[in-house]
């Protein structure tokens, strides 16, 4: 009984001194001078949420169908979404509609998502502009047959951490 009480008190000790040193991860620290201050987490600065979610499209693509009786199109438009790194994609191939969540990665700055041709007739691709300015293809949408259709291309993910 003497070794699981000790076990237990052991656990809660260690428990309360990494949250009294655990802290909000974006909080400065010196270099190995001692001289400047070193953003640990740089992902921090972009709040989670939007202040102001915009009512019109932030990208989207239109190319007319071959109906010849309708004045029909395939099209995909981006909003934006509360969550910050969150995207609704509205779809439509003629009279079919449909949508999804693109969800981007955290790099830092304000996402810039960007839709381009696909290679295919009536196909896009969606990404997104990294820190670098270069196109990160995600996700393509693109009709199979008479079908609707959205795939992941790509996977991203960001990691931080420290030295």
């Amino acid at each position: 009984m003497k070794k699981i009480v000790s076990a237990s008190f052991a656990f809660y000790l260690v428990m309360a001194l990494i949250s009294c040193q655990s802290g909000n991860s974006n909080t400065s620290a010196t270099d190995s001078s001692g001289n400047k201050p070193v953003v640990l987490n740089p992902t921090n600065d972009i709040p989670e949420f939007r202040k102001e979610v915009a009512k019109e499209p932030v990208d989207q693509f239109r190319e007319k169908t071959d109906n010849p009786i309708n004045d029909w199109y395939f099209s995909v438009k981006l909003y934006e979404t509360p969550v910050t790194f969150h995207y609704l994609i509205k779809m439509q191939f003629e009279e079919l509609t449909g949508e999804d969540t693109l969800k981007l990665p955290n790099f830092g700055t304000i996402p810039k998502p960007v839709i381009k041709k696909g290679d295919a007739k009536y196909s896009c691709i969606i990404g997104f502009m990294d820190n670098e300015n270069k196109f990160r293809e995600y996700k393509l949408v693109h009709v199979d047959g008479n079908q609707l259709k959205i795939t992941t291309l790509k996977h991203y993910a960001v990691a931080t951490y420290q030295k």
